[in-house]
């Protein structure tokens, strides 16, 4: 048994997040370490047609910022925003393209135009944005009209994706008077995702005023005392501004690094992951902390962070995963092959991703030999005798975060035929690569 060692891919979220605030940004910022991906493909493809100049590839490039905002087109010929398949692109532009001036057809690929979007429109009706939808209200394709934002106050639920507050965020520099941010619905939103947008938006020179609800008064706190953005009692105050061209580098990616932690939590080795930051801001790396509740070991030496198989495997747990989504293919896969049963809750919005990610993994854990159960907002995972006779073919469902997952099946001997492995482009292109130096070693082991 040897530790097999791996690299970190750049941040998927701070690489959209570091494209955006550079193309804000008047003059010229270089960006490396982005994550070369179809989904930064398109938020890259999409920030040029509206007035950024890209000059150089992902590893490195020099972006030359819009002077005043996102430039659209006419009412008959609008700015044409394809977003592909990236919700995130979709999401996080929505609100800064409302920040800019003139006509913008937001559409996509695949399920994309089965994802809603309306939410975000809703709250900007108040700064006279007007969504005209093509086909279903509330989803794309749609046609957007703006003569940015005037400022003053609005509410965004998140419900659906605390992207629509990022995509705010974002936007609100860009208005012409102070924009005050609030949060409504009923859904309580994990910080990391909304403390990574503030991240950026710190690192670029525009500064966000955060307040919370304390006996009847708004108070301001620093961005790292608030945990959770909970409806009614949290908002973001935002002062015009410049974003300010500079150097930056991307971070290592915790969601896309999840694969390859998992695969040391279930050995038959040990995996080193280098280039991640153990002080990072990223949701996901609750991962380690979930590993560990699992049984596995976790340690950081020499700057990359190591896990090793619990010595009787994995042990079911009872997990809130509503902070940390996209880590729920990787730990329910990782879940079939453990002891006990695992439980995941409050991820019900798993259902209108790149596919239903709960439905998926339920019908592709079976599949594999296991169980699993649909509950109304997670999943319960049912440890079971993974099919070894012969190869089996798993659906990836077109989902990048399924195809990895999925992945975790070869290291119980599984023979693993997947109907398109080629999806991880979406946010992974180089996953099998790497995958391949941990399966070989686990193959090894299985020999030696």
């Amino acid at each position: 048994m040897h530790t097999v060692s791996v690299q970190a891919p750049a941040s998927k979220s701070m690489s959209h997040r570091a494209l955006i605030a550079a193309s804000l940004a008047p003059g010229r910022s270089r960006v490396s370490g982005l994550l070369d991906s179809q989904d930064l493909r398109r938020t890259r493809a999409c920030l040029e047609t509206c007035g950024a100049v890209f000059d150089g590839g992902f590893e490195a490039a020099t972006v030359t910022g819009m002077r005043q905002g996102p430039q659209g087109g006419s009412p008959e010929r609008p700015a044409d925003m394809n977003v592909g398949e990236s919700g995130t692109t979709c999401r996080l532009l929505a609100g800064v393209l409302a920040a800019g001036s003139g006509a913008f057809r937001i559409h996509g690929e695949g399920r994309m135009h089965e994802r809603p979007i309306g939410e975000i429109f809703r709250a900007l009706e108040s700064q006279g944005v007007v969504a005209g939808y093509e086909a279903a209200p509330g989803y794309p394709p749609v046609v957007l009209a703006t003569r940015g934002l005037s400022g003053g106050s609005l509410t965004i639920s998140m419900e659906e994706s605390s992207q629509y507050l990022s995509g705010l965020l974002l936007a609100a520099p860009l208005a012409r008077g102070p924009l005050t941010i609030g949060v409504g619905g009923s859904k309580v939103v994990s910080w990391p995702y909304v403390a990574l947008t503030l991240q950026v938006l710190e690192d670029f020179g525009v500064a966000a005023r955060v307040e919370l609800l304390d006996a009847d008064r708004w108070t301001a706190v620093s961005r790292g005392r608030a945990f959770e953005a909970r409806p009614g009692a949290i908002r973001f105050v935002m002062e015009p501004g410049v974003y300010q061209a500079r150097d930056y580098k991307v971070e290592g990616d915790w969601s896309n690094a999840s694969y390859f932690l998992a695969a040391g939590a279930l050995g038959p080795n040990p995996v080193s992951v280098a280039g991640l930051r153990p002080d990072s801001l990223q949701g996901d790396r609750a991962i380690l902390d979930i590993l560990q509740r699992m049984g596995a070991a976790v340690s950081w030496q020499g700057g990359s962070v190591l896990v090793e198989p619990a010595p009787d495997g994995l042990q079911g747990a009872d997990l809130d995963m509503g902070h940390c989504p996209d880590l729920v293919p990787t730990v329910a896969v990782a879940a079939s092959l453990a002891r006990g049963e695992t439980v995941i809750r409050n991820v019900a919005h798993l259902r209108i991703k790149e596919s239903d990610r709960l439905g998926a993994l339920a019908s592709e854990i079976a599949r594999a030999g296991c169980g699993a159960e649909l509950l109304s907002d997670g999943i319960r995972v049912i440890p079971g005798t993974p099919v070894k006779d012969r190869a089996v073919p798993l659906s990836s469902h077109n989902d990048h975060r399924m195809a990895m997952s999925l992945s975790l099946y070869s290291l119980a001997g599984v023979d693993v035929a997947l109907d398109n492995a080629g999806c991880v482009a979406k946010s992974f292109p180089g996953f099998f690569t790497q995958w391949d130096t941990v399966a070989a070693a686990a193959r090894e082991a299985g020999r030696g």
